[in-house]
């Protein structure tokens, strides 16, 4: 006899194929059947719901979430029960003291030296569900040069050791995040030189390209050609056409995907279900502005005629990457999240600029507070419904701990895709949904035995009532709790049962080549 059937859902099997009623059986942490008449020492039924794999988010900050106090099941309850983290090119390690600004980690955080410690770590602390972690190359690039453009001499040999401890220690892939500091000072030649080690690893490459917006041909140009050099997959991170000069631009981007896939290049994507996305405030500017440090941008940025001469660069049509975003945001498109001065927090760049000028506003802003963060509502409905519905998207959050001001991506993005845009607008059948936020991720990141439904699969599951669910929250009120997600089992834990987080941090850090 089964330990827990789930009796008479709609099952899906997570590659998309059409769903059947049936049981499934599931003993100790496997899924062990599906079929008909399955009995087992606790029966739940699930007639009328849709049985699914457990989620997977594809592009997640949440490295720090094991180290917060209680367990979090903020993702759990909208059905992920795998999250890739150390994305954008960031990752908690490898650090030392003079890089912890430039980590997921908070002032007065420990800090791991080795890529292993934070892994450990992590695993010592208990996750609420499970982690595979990336390196990020801003991380290891601090840790060999600081803030500065050039590696020093012996910096490409340093940096690639690092990458091999990571991988050696179960990284599932590196990240970038080429329109932030430092990775934005990187060549191509660079990168390719850190895919070739997560070749030797059978890791993945995914990339925050150097622009998502006038630079968006350019910087996936550059990303294919990174994977195609190294025969790494790539995966291609939070696809957008962002700000309004590119809107319409999700053709092209989802034509070059298609041609880099035919030509052999394994490629996916990733997309969060909204308009608007969410980082700091200094990623609007030109990278050289941060160029050594944070006294370095304060003192460029209270300097008028250095100001002026960013401006410029900024503006230039002719600067298509690696110029930060300025081109892309209008004033009352920018909220301020995150500042120390909590009198601005919440307001748009164009409130708080007044009668004055916003870029003057965006420097005093950041000369206040370099760590300031906002949301920028800067993407067109029509090339987020154009990207969601290609077969080679899947569906990621972007989002990170479930503490302070935030996006309601952290707490929303699964219920939104899945009734907003797959049951209210059909974007795609549900089948294919369930793939896009399953499968799709799991085998781009090497996940071979999560992200389907099937014996010998892991238990993780989650059971869900289509025709309800979806996430309430807002921009002004994200850190709601979404609706529809009855059950959800993880390594054949009942860690969602009616809807209810049952306690516990049975989640695991998961260790690439022995997970």
């Amino acid at each position: 006899m089964y330990d827990l059937v789930l009796h008479g859902g709609t099952v899906y099997d997570g590659f998309g194929t059409p769903g059947r009623t049936a049981d499934v059986a599931i003993s100790g942490d496997l899924l062990v059947a599906v079929g008909q008449g399955l009995t087992g020492r606790r029966m739940i039924d699930v007639t009328g719901l849709a049985v699914a794999p457990g989620f997977v988010d594809p592009h997640s900050h949440s490295d720090t979430v094991p180290f917060l106090a209680d367990a979090q099941p903020f993702k759990l309850y909208q059905g992920v029960t795998t999250e890739i983290c150390g994305n954008c090119g960031f990752s908690c390690a490898p650090g030392d003291p003079s890089s912890s600004d430039f980590t997921p980690l908070g002032d007065g955080d420990d800090l791991f030296a080795t890529f292993g410690g934070y892994l450990d770590a992590a695993e010592a602390a208990g996750t609420t569900n499970n982690l595979a972690v990336l390196v990020g190359h801003n991380t290891l690039r601090v840790m060999v040069a600081g803030l500065n453009r050039d590696l020093p001499r012996d910096g490409r040999d340093r940096l690639l050791a690092l990458a091999e401890e990571a991988f050696h220690a179960g990284a599932f892939g590196f990240s970038s995040g080429l329109e932030y500091v430092p990775g934005a000072y990187a060549g191509t030649d660079e990168l390719i030189a850190l895919a070739l080690v997560a070749r030797r690893w059978n890791g993945t490459y995914a990339t925050h390209m150097r622009s998502e917006s006038e630079g968006l041909a350019d910087a996936l140009d550059e990303a294919i050609a990174v994977a195609r050099a190294a025969g790494v997959r790539l995966q291609v991170s939070h696809c957008k056409a962002s700000g309004r000069a590119v809107h319409g631009s999700s053709v092209m981007l989802l034509d070059k995907l298609r041609q880099a896939r035919l030509s052999g290049v394994d490629v996916r994507a990733d997309q969060y279900p909204y308009q608007a996305f969410s980082t700091s405030l200094a990623a609007v500017l030109p990278p050289a502005v941060l160029e050594g440090g944070i006294a370095e941008l304060r003192a460029r940025l209270a300097d008028p005629a250095q100001r002026k001469a960013f401006r410029e660069v900024a503006e230039d049509p002719a600067n298509g990457t690696g110029v930060g975003f300025w081109r892309e945001l209008h004033p009352d498109d920018v909220r301020i999240l995150v500042h120390t001065d909590p009198s601005i927090a919440g307001r748009t760049l164009a409130e708080t600029a007044g009668d004055g000028d916003a870029w003057d506003a965006l420097c005093d802003l950041l000369i206040k507070d370099p760590g300031a963060a906002g949301v920028f509502h800067t993407m067109h409905d029509d090339d987020v419904m154009r990207i969601m519905a290609d077969p080679l998207i899947a569906i990621g959050s972007d989002g990170g701990p479930p503490v302070g001001p935030n996006h309601p991506r952290t707490f929303g993005t699964f219920p939104v895709f899945l009734g907003r845009y797959v049951r209210d607008r059909g974007v795609v059948p549900l089948e294919e949904a369930i793939r896009k936020v399953t499968s799709a991720t799991a085998t781009q990141f090497a996940l071979a035995d999560r992200g389907w439904l099937g014996p010998g699969a892991t238990a993780d599951v989650c059971v869900f009532d289509p025709s309800v669910i979806d996430h309430p929250g807002t921009y002004e009120a994200p850190d709601l709790r979404p609706v529809g997600v009855r059950h959800v089992l993880l390594g054949g834990h009942l860690v969602i049962e009616d809807g209810e987080f049952t306690g516990g941090r049975h989640g695991r850090v998961l260790r690439h080549g022995r997970s």
